[in-house]
């Protein structure tokens, strides 16, 4: 179900850039702006997909529940990111925002409309989708290395590019939300965290230990390794 916790602000004429996306035509469209506490779900699988999102604060995770009742997270969407824009009809995750977060809402068809007579837009989305299909498949790339360190070493550059302000990575996802990203279990996240630790390749500041500070990304990079 699609759950709105607070709306910060009435649905307003707005510009594409507004998203982060250029045009052709300067085309105003509807944008909406909804707040969502921790562990609030934004949308479910299955669900009309009748819109298309943006992280404006905050941090969102897409995840399916598997048969036997894990939780396997597909991505994590981050400040800036859009998410939500599908091939189909239907929402093939769920999602739910990690910490308090704001997200942006733009009906897809407004979009679809709009591309239709603008090249730039139809371009947009398209880059858009590709993104989305270059990390799926890189998600199942990392999901197939063969040792936890190389998978918990290719996150942390992941976010080390998507996250790091004043050489800190600020994550605003929990060691269970990284555990159900890379398929491992949560002690296993955090020994592999431990002996990044031990041999001088990252720091922690904070109790929480979610801010991390990466001291030699060459030898973070050189376990990235394929399989």
């Amino acid at each position: 179900m699609f759950v709105r916790i607070a709306t910060d602000s009435a649905p307003r004429p707005s510009s594409l850039r507004d998203l982060g996306m250029t045009s052709d035509s300067n085309a105003l469209v509807s944008l909406s702006e909804f707040s969502y506490r921790k562990g609030t779900e934004i949308y479910g699988e299955k669900e009309p997909a009748e819109y298309v999102y943006q992280v404006k604060a905050g941090a969102v995770r897409s995840y399916k529940l598997l048969s036997d009742g894990r939780r396997q997270i597909g991505a994590f969407h981050l400040s800036g990111d859009i998410f939500g824009l599908e091939n189909g009809g239907e929402h093939r995750f769920t999602t739910e925002a990690v910490v308090d977060t704001t997200v942006r809402l733009i009906k897809r068809q407004s979009l679809e409309t709009v591309a239709e007579s603008d090249a730039i837009v139809a371009r947009n989305l398209l880059s858009m989708t590709t993104s989305n299909l270059q990390h799926a498949e890189d998600h199942m790339l990392l999901l197939g290395r063969k040792t936890s360190l190389e998978r918990v070493a290719a996150f942390l550059l992941e976010m080390d590019k998507r996250l790091t302000a004043a050489g800190v990575i600020a994550l605003p996802m929990s060691r269970r939300d990284i555990a159900d990203y890379l398929g491992l279990t949560l002690e296993t996240v955090s020994r592999a965290l431990s002996r990044l630790h031990e041999l001088g390749i990252l720091g922690f500041i904070g109790n929480t230990q979610r801010q991390i500070v990466l001291l030699d990304r060459n030898q973070l990079a050189s376990l990235d390794l394929h399989p």
